[in-house]
């Protein structure tokens, strides 16, 4: 059977999707997913590298796992007994592959249902300077705040909540400092967020081991070994950030979100004095008028692709919570169908919204810059050749770009 044009293999891709959901021990492997969607294993290939921008083994291992937590939080079955029915072959394999994806071992995980804190071990080559420079980009930021190695990140979850992650002992001591009782679901969703600010959501490994066999990445690499991925806390915060971030440069698109944060984003309950407040849901500021932004210097144009993006997600034109599972052509296409979302803004919160790992940014300053230098070009390259240069990284695009902006004296990249 042969598929033909985007549509078909999405459909193919959600397809293959639902029923690894539905029976991951069904799939012991990869030939096993060809023969489900009955292609071959290069096509295979090409199909979760197009719409999840992972390989075929790598999107089972995140589903398995995945499903595996939803097990541990919601039974009280035995974590070999889940193992198995989540596809694992052994415990150890089990073990192993859990940690690597969630930071925590099973049982420690199942104790997400009764605490409020969590200590992720992170891997051994983890560059825990660069994601607090990430993450501190803004030093007078008002949904988070970096302090010495330790991260603070305010919450929508339980009514109002911070999220404090201190580096300490080769891994991240997380405690969600809660205003009211949380669910487990809640407490897993934190943990989540978590994974995300710190980068643990993609590995890196599949890119770097390309530095054995091509020069030009061991050069790329060398440097930066174990550089991750940090995302934002959401992919709204994410699309916030993209959409304030067009054509200005860092300085101002931070002020330009202080001020939206200031203007509309919740205290925390019973944090008097603090300045940090909860980043504003889409509900605010789809609420909002232009005017308003406007008086906070944000350009009329600015200020109404915001607002509008926001009534989007609020309308159900634009699901951004319910695109997890989404195939990443299928996402880029509904960011794009908004308007003021061109291809740089739907690849940037492809990449800090989504985690996708094989984003390109043609027309990102930071980009050009780092890729002028890196290759010894004489002039910035252009958007169009940007995408021809980047080629050379694919499928890996994403690590590339942060390796790019993080090899530039002074990042100026989002």
């Amino acid at each position: 059977m042969s598929y033909h044009g985007d549509n078909q293999d999405r459909d193919l891709y959600q397809a293959l999707l639902t029923r690894l959901r539905e029976a991951p021990a069904a799939f012991p492997g990869i030939a096993a997913m060809s023969a489900a969607a009955g292609i071959s294993n290069t096509k295979l290939t090409e199909l979760t590298r197009m719409h999840a921008h992972l390989s075929p083994a790598g999107l089972l291992r995140r589903i398995r796992v995945e499903i595996a937590c939803e097990k541990l939080l919601m039974s009280e079955a035995r974590t070999i007994d889940i193992a198995y029915e989540t596809g694992f072959r052994s415990e150890s394999t089990f073990h192993r592959q859990f940690v690597a994806q969630t930071g925590l071992a099973p049982g420690a995980y199942r104790v997400l249902r009764d605490s409020s804190e969590f200590f992720l071990k992170l891997p051994p080559a983890y560059r825990q300077a660069e994601t607090l420079a990430y993450l501190g980009r803004d030093p007078q930021g008002m949904a988070e705040r970096v302090s010495g190695a330790r991260f603070y990140k305010t919450l929508p979850i339980g009514g109002g909540a911070v999220l404090e992650i201190a580096f300490e002992n080769g891994g991240a001591f997380c405690r969600a400092h809660l205003t009211a009782p949380v669910s487990p679901v809640e407490m897993a969703a934190i943990h989540g967020i978590a994974l995300r600010l710190l980068g643990l959501y993609n590995d890196p490994a599949d890119f770097e081991a390309r530095a054995t066999r091509e020069p030009e990445i061991a050069r790329l690499v060398a440097a930066r070994r174990g550089l991750r991925l940090p995302l934002a806390a959401s992919p709204f915060e994410a699309l916030v950030w993209a959409i304030i971030g067009q054509q200005i440069n860092l300085s101002f698109a931070a002020a330009l979100r202080r001020a939206l944060i200031e203007h509309c984003g919740e205290k925390i309950p019973g944090s008097a004095g603090s300045t940090l407040r909860i980043h504003p849901s889409a509900d605010r500021i789809a609420a909002l008028e232009p005017a308003e932004l406007t008086r906070l210097r944000f350009s009329g144009a600015k200020a109404a692709y915001l607002i509008e993006a926001a009534r989007a997600v609020v309308g159900g034109k634009l699901p951004l919570m319910e695109w997890n599972d989404a195939s990443a052509l299928g996402i880029e296409a509904g960011l794009k169908n908004i308007r003021g979302i061109g291809p740089w803004t739907a690849h940037y919160t492809l990449l800090r919204g989504f985690g996708f790992g094989d984003c390109l940014l043609a027309g990102d300053s930071g980009l050009a810059t780092g890729l002028q230098r890196f290759l010894g070009l004489e002039q910035r390259p252009k958007p169009a050749e940007t995408l021809a240069l980047m080629e050379r990284f694919a499928p890996h695009r994403s690590f590339a770009t942060c390796h790019l902006w993080a090899s530039i004296a002074k990042p100026q990249a989002l």
